[in-house]
């Protein structure tokens, strides 16, 4: 893929993400069926909004765009998906560290938020789909997308 294809795709995840915004989880024995369809892009299926869900969605953009995810819902099975890369760019996969491992969390790059933090558009953030601005440290790594675009 060229770099001008490469820039196309990641704008297109940005905007398939970003027309998700808002989409939050239902207080209550009620679920949001929207959440639940982001569940069917992993193996595990759940049938609750409560379970944690962020992988589900970055699952479920990549395959909006023609993009085969890890399938998995473990925000750490994106460490050993697409191919890693030093900087982030607006669009790319970033996985951060949650609480003890193997926990995590998992969402698309948008931008540099200020000197040492990143801000970050994904599903299960304050149980919604929203920007929210996590420490650069915290980053376990960024996964380019273009090398396992369909």
């Amino acid at each position: 893929m060229s770099e001008a294809t490469d820039r196309s795709v990641l704008r297109r995840v940005l905007e398939i993400a970003g027309e998700e915004l808002g989409t939050r989880e239902v207080p209550g024995p009620q679920h949001n069926p929207r959440i639940l369809e982001y569940h069917q892009a992993t193996q595990l299926r759940a049938v609750q909004d409560e379970v944690p869900w962020c992988s589900a969605f970055v699952n479920w953009v990549l395959k909006q765009a023609g993009i085969e995810g890890t399938n998995n819902s473990m925000a750490r099975s994106f460490l050993k998906w697409g191919s890693p890369l030093k900087s982030p760019v607006p669009g790319c996969v970033v996985i951060l560290k949650r609480g003890k491992a193997p926990f995590g969390h998992v969402g698309f790059f948008v931008s540099w938020a200020r000197p040492g933090f990143i801000e970050v558009l994904g599903g299960n953030q304050s149980d919604q789909v929203k920007v929210s601005v996590y420490r650069d440290t915290d980053v376990l790594g960024y996964r380019s997308i273009q090398s396992t675009a369909a």
